[in-house]
């Protein structure tokens, strides 16, 4: 296709044929992580103007799925996991594990082009920052929370996020 080696052109600009013979000849990796790691994540990073991590959850509550950032919105609503089929989903705190398969399986040596990740560390730095940042959070923010991520606590293995029920 004329199109396809453009620069970040949006799979929305091509007509449902394109996009269907493109889907079929790629393999796709989808990168998930849980999203109240992903609010953590964002606010260090100052994505908001909140001086504290509760405030700066009532803005991404307040501005909702329409005006929210990438870096907080809800997974589903950004990879459609239910109209696309992916060959992979690697999940943070494990990608040493999936990337090192993910790179056998395309015929690439898997250890030697990783770097180091140290996923044990990872894990249990997000653990202990959920919990401090998790106690922050009102009886209802942490409800509201539950609700914005319903889909992607749906449709991901995150059974030890803290959104969930």
């Amino acid at each position: 296709y004329r199109r396809l080696h453009m620069k970040e052109t949006r799979l929305s600009k091509f007509n449902q044929t394109e996009i269907k013979a493109m889907l079929g000849s790629y393999t796709k990796v989808l990168f998930v992580r849980d999203p109240f790691h992903r609010l953590i994540a964002a606010f260090l990073q100052g994505m908001g103007i909140s001086p504290s991590f509760s405030s700066f959850v009532q803005e991404v509550l307040d501005s909702g799925m329409r005006n929210g950032s990438v870096a907080w919105k809800p997974l589903v609503s950004l990879c459609r996991p239910c109209l696309i089929q992916y060959d992979y989903v690697v999940m943070f705190g494990f990608l040493r594990q999936e990337l090192g398969h993910l790179l056998r399986r395309a015929g690439l040596p898997g250890g030697s082009l990783l770097p180091a990740l140290t996923d044990s560390q990872v894990q249990w730095t997000y653990r202990w920052l959920s919990e401090q940042m998790f106690s922050e959070l009102s009886a209802q923010q942490k409800q509201q929370l539950s609700r914005f991520y319903r889909w992607d606590l749906a449709a991901f293995p995150f059974s030890s996020s803290f959104l969930s029920d």
